[in-house]
């Protein structure tokens, strides 16, 4: 199943049937339109693999140019954009995954509390983690859902705290809601000094090296198989 570009007008209307008690973010979200014209022109040319871990979210999942092989064995699609917030992709989710039969959907999005005016609170980014779980769920009622933890980073950790109390109020309603998963990775990314890293990242200490996106990996198919077995 491909869907087809959208026109101006309908993508009003996507942008506006979305729950009301988040209008306000509606002009910063068409800013990505046409990033997620980009991604479904993917669709239009990529087959999607059989039994496939279908991948959203933020620069890190788009960056992640190995993601076949550091996944392996399991098979992926691989759909993230720029610097997303859970605060667009709630318009864009319908978008995103609807289009793919996949076997489990990785959800990876860590921009919504970066130290700038516009950030969220904790108790925010779980409404909004909320919203795009139940817009997979409208089409994916029993499809496992991940979400991984937001890692800390030294160019954001200013705000670790308030990150960190974001991942503990999302990773509760993960652990109180059927089919949904929470995938714990600081532990991989915290030197003994309790700070972050600095080697597993690139050189601006936000995005990962391939060394960091090794440990993302294992941590990631360390839960996968947890749930989902082996392949």
């Amino acid at each position: 199943m491909h869907m087809k570009k959208i026109s101006p007008f309908l993508l009003v209307l996507v942008l506006f049937g979305c729950s009301q008690k988040f209008t306000k973010y509606e002009d910063a979200a068409k800013s990505w339109e046409s990033e997620i014209q980009r991604l479904e022109a993917l669709d239009k040319t990529e087959k999607d693999p059989k039994n496939a871990i279908l991948f959203i979210g933020s620069s890190s999942i788009r960056l992640w140019d190995n993601i076949a092989d550091d996944m392996s064995p399991y098979p992926t699609i691989r759909r993230g954009y720029g610097g997303a917030k859970l605060s667009d992709l709630i318009f864009y989710t319908e978008r995103l995954v609807y289009p793919h039969d996949f076997r489990a959907l990785v959800v990876f999005v860590a921009n919504d509390i970066s130290n700038t005016p516009e950030d969220k609170s904790p108790q925010e980014i779980v409404k909004l983690f909320k919203e795009v779980v139940k817009t997979v769920r409208e089409k994916h009622p029993k499809k496992p859902i991940f979400l991984v933890e937001i890692t800390p980073t030294n160019s954001r950790w200013e705000v670790w705290n308030e990150t960190k109390r974001a991942n503990e109020l999302v990773k509760k309603y993960c652990e109180s809601t059927y089919d949904l998963y929470y995938i714990e990775t600081a532990d991989g990314f915290l030197g003994t000094n309790g700070k972050p890293r600095a080697e597993l990242f690139r050189e601006d200490q936000l995005h990962l090296k391939q060394v960091g996106y090794d440990i993302w990996a294992e941590q990631i198919k360390g839960r996968l198989r947890q749930v989902l077995g082996e392949i």
